[in-house]
């Protein structure tokens, strides 16, 4: 036996789990665990395999806490405003456990330093928030034969599951390739239920525990798709691809590609889609020179009344076609939403349907807010 009493005490309720006992408990406390980002996710995540004793935590996030975080983010608080989320995710661990092992990495995931990062951890949770880190850790855990537990939230719903190529499918055989960029609302955009990432974390956790301890059916080959405005959960069958390009029978990728290319995030929205920018301060001036032209904010309702620009009038994306009927497609017309990205697709859909004179503002009213109008409430 090698747990002390102290740690016999603190561990005794998995210890009397017939599925974990002593030696599962002192398999947890031998065992590593890899998670990528210290955001929504993996907050829960961490915290409850720390408390669970998993003996060494791998942590890896390259951002900063903000404001808007905190509102589900649980591994940070109001004190760490402008810390590095590693270091504050490192206390919080440590609060929790102090037995634990956690190991801060403030890096980026590339190509070139992933395989490295995982190297020495026997699982690899993705508590990321965007398409190329995924298919990035996907691909390094299939060429490393580790298990990828992965996790993704939205809005009201989420996502867990288990990718293990020696097992079953990679999340590659069930998302072959990613959505357009932008078709894909952030969490900035689209928000998100505060309580939602502390599920889907949790059951991402949880998944981790059953893999190190070989016990319970583990979410290969499964989808579990969970909804939280309704309150249920959905299973989807996820099955291995012969024809993966990764993991398939006769791989055709043996090494890391341009993940940014592959996910349409390489090339900037105006090169994307031909848009025309317009600056905060350039629009602020073409407001003050009196000069006639439609400013359109096509962020939902909801969004319109935290804040707006004076003189937009609201649009959103979905009723674009309905609401520009009385514009002349002579005027100058610009759009804007939160960041950019839904203006840029209101921009095209504007061109393409006539109008000759259209900008979007680069950086959305979140740039206004901070570069123009502080009184601006940002969100």
């Amino acid at each position: 036996m090698s747990l002390n009493p102290d740690q016999i005490l603190r561990y005794s309720r998995h210890i009397t789990l017939p599925e974990v006992g002593l030696e599962g408990q002192e398999r947890l406390s031998s065992a590593s665990v890899f998670i990528a980002g210290a955001g929504g996710l993996g907050s829960p995540a961490a915290l409850y395999l720390a408390a669970a004793g998993v003996g060494r935590i791998g942590i890896a996030d390259f951002d900063t806490v903000e404001l808007s975080n905190l509102q589900r983010q649980i591994l940070h608080g109001t004190v760490d405003l402008g810390r590095p989320k590693v270091d504050s995710a490192v206390e919080s661990v440590r609060r929790v456990n102090p037995l634990v092992s956690v190991e801060p990495h403030r890096v980026r995931l590339t190509a070139k330093n992933v395989m490295e990062l995982i190297a020495t951890y026997d699982v690899v949770i993705d508590a990321t928030d965007n398409f190329p880190t995924r298919y990035l850790l996907n691909d390094a855990c299939v060429f490393s034969g580790k298990p990828l537990v992965y996790g993704s939230i939205f809005r009201f719903t989420g996502q867990v599951s288990v990718f293990d190529a020696k097992q079953g499918p990679c999340y590659r055989c069930f998302f072959a390739e990613p959505p357009p960029a932008e078709l894909v609302p952030s969490c900035e955009e689209s928000g998100v239920l505060g309580v939602l990432p502390g599920v889907i974390g949790s059951l991402q956790a949880t998944e981790a525990l059953k893999l190190i301890l070989s016990k319970g059916r583990a979410l290969i080959g499964r989808l579990l798709l969970y909804d939280g405005l309704n309150m249920g959960f959905r299973e989807v069958r996820v099955k291995k691809n012969p024809n993966c390009p990764v993991c398939g029978e006769h791989p055709t990728q043996r090494g890391f590609i341009d993940y940014e290319f592959f996910c349409g995030h390489s090339k900037s929205a105006d090169e994307t889609n031909g848009n025309a920018w317009i600056s905060p301060t350039a629009l602020r001036e073409l407001i003050d020179s009196g000069r006639s032209f439609f400013l359109i904010d096509v962020r939902n309702p909801s969004d319109y009344a935290i804040n707006r620009i004076p003189g937009a009038k609201s649009i959103p994306l979905s009723e674009l076609e309905s609401g520009t009927r009385q514009i002349g497609r002579d005027q100058d017309v610009v759009v804007y939403c939160h960041f950019g990205g839904r203006s840029g697709q209101a921009a095209e859909w504007l061109k393409h349907n006539g109008f000759k004179k259209v900008l979007n503002l680069k950086g959305g009213i979140d740039a206004w807010s901070r570069q123009i109008d502080t009184t601006c409430p940002r969100y």
